[in-house]
């Protein structure tokens, strides 16, 4: 035992001024970044690694005590991630995720986003005629609650004044609150299609179904009182943007449902483990879709009443999630 421990003394004695410089130059790094550190720094950091790499080696060959072992381990460990792995800042990041993975990952589920269109659609048109055909049925479709005193029964200057926020307009220092609120709403019922997935894909067809049926009852609600033009331009602005949110997630829990139901060759786990990144992925870029409709719900559709303004809002986001999911990221892909 005393002559291991002589041994492991010696073995340190002799290498640890150059243990001591690279852990000088990774606790810098650590807490400053890589580019704290000067060109001659940059020089030995390499150099510093492997002297860690031999020591440790040669440490385990010749069974030195645990307390020398467990220290290189760590200092090599340490000096690897900061040697190898990449340091993005937080912007890049983001960035890379919003230009790069998201969009690229919705076009690898878009048969998945284009079975949730259709859900949805079906959901929508079923709603709008059944509503048309007897008004009464809208309460089939919409919870009383949400339809917040809306209904067959309302005027049409009832209508009008929700549509036009007539009697919000001196509420503007309740607008951030609201679009906060409408936020958290809605990133609820994006997580839920998602989240149902991997339960029965049946539960995700009933929530497009649904979701879908809602906005076609209050459409044929808004017609009957002939104010279809003017409902629209109150729903479009904010609504493409959320309601593609909403169906963008519930493609992503169709194809996560789908990989645990039909998993093919791989086992389950290993096809769930595979869905579940490129659905989690489309989750995440749905909350900042989620985040740009509450603002637009909550501040431009409030304080703008001008339906050509509105028309206007619809047509450009429209055509900017068609450019993005279209085109955003399919260069580096495929260079």
């Amino acid at each position: 035992m005393s002559e291991i421990r002589l041994r492991s003394a010696q073995f340190r004695r002799e290498r640890e001024e150059r243990w001591r410089e690279l852990e000088e130059l990774l606790e810098k790094v650590e807490k400053r970044g890589i580019r704290a550190l000067s060109a001659a720094e940059l020089h030995s950091l390499p150099i510093l690694y492997r002297v860690a790499i031999s020591s440790l080696s040669v440490a385990r060959s010749i069974s030195l005590d645990r307390n020398v072992l467990e220290y290189l381990e760590g200092l090599a460990t340490r000096a690897y991630f900061c040697v190898y792995s990449p340091r993005r800042r937080g912007r890049r990041v983001v960035l890379e995720f919003f230009t790069r993975s998201f969009p690229q990952t919705v076009r690898d589920l878009k048969v998945w986003l284009l079975l949730s269109i259709a859900i949805s659609a079906v959901g929508f048109f079923t709603g709008l005629g059944m509503t048309r055909t007897d008004l009464d049925s809208f309460y089939l479709f919409v919870d009383p609650e949400l339809a917040v005193g809306r209904g067959p029964t309302s005027r049409r200057e009832l209508l009008l004044d929700v549509i036009f926020n007539r009697e919000e307009k001196n509420k503007v220092d309740n607008l951030s609150a609201f679009s906060t609120f409408l936020f958290t709403h809605n990133a609820q019922i994006g997580l839920l299609c998602y989240a149902v997935g991997v339960v029965p894909l049946l539960l995700v067809g009933i929530l497009l179904l649904k979701n879908g049926m809602m906005l076609g009852a209050f459409a044929a609600l808004h017609e009957h009182h002939e104010i279809g033009p003017e409902f629209w331009s109150w729903i479009l602005p904010h609504g493409i943007t959320e309601l593609l949110a909403v169906m963008l997630c519930g493609g992503a829990g169709l194809a996560v449902g789908m990989a645990v139901i039909f998993p093919g060759r791989r086992t389950r786990l290993e096809s769930l483990v595979t869905s579940g990144r490129k659905a989690g992925t489309i989750v995440v870029g749905c909350i900042g879709m989620f985040f740009i409709a509450a603002l637009i719900e909550g501040y431009f559709r409030q304080l703008v009443n001008d339906m050509t303004l509105r028309y206007g809002l619809a047509a450009v986001t429209a055509l900017f999630w068609v450019y993005y999911f279209g085109w955003v990221g399919r260069a580096e892909k495929t260079a």
